[in-house]
């Protein structure tokens, strides 16, 4: 019989990370260099032979506009297609709350819970993790992504 699994999905930066969790321990971790429009349609359908799939978990933004919205619209059919609860959780939880790139030199920063752009003389290179253990109370049923596009300057 298959594992009964939650998975997780980041798709803001290259890699694309995917997590893969039992009982809320990350099991399996799979990363892709690809372009998440080709890439996830083959990745998920290897998981749906694999697994059970219980619960959707992503990074709603801020971050790329195009990733963003192809990880949104992607997991809210798979979500509404196969009756699987989808949930959200902001980018800087899987980054240690640094700066993310915007455009240019400005990045999304994230000072208490308000998120803004920043400009900086040099963008941090950023990079996403997947936690080890999935909490169930860092996310949220509003899964409506961050599109933050502030003010270019």
């Amino acid at each position: 019989m298959p594992k009964k699994v939650d998975i997780l999905l980041i798709t803001l930066t290259s890699p694309i990370l995917i997590g893969i969790y039992e009982d809320k321990k990350l099991i399996k971790t799979i990363k892709s260099e690809k372009k998440s429009s080709d890439v996830l349609p083959l990745l998920f359908k290897d998981i749906f032979k694999e697994y059970v799939v219980e619960n959707f978990f992503y990074a709603n933004g801020p971050g790329s506009f195009m990733a963003i919205k192809v990880a949104y619209v992607f997991l809210k059919s798979l979500s509404i297609l196969k009756d699987i609860p989808l949930y959200a959780r902001d980018a800087f939880y899987f980054n240690e709350n640094q700066p993310i790139k915007a455009i240019g030199k400005l990045c999304f920063v994230k000072i208490a819970s308000k998120i803004e752009t920043k400009k900086f003389q040099t963008v941090p290179e950023v990079k996403f993790h997947l936690p080890e253990e999935l909490d169930y109370n860092e996310f949220t049923t509003n899964v409506t992504p961050l599109y933050k596009i502030g003010a270019v300057g």
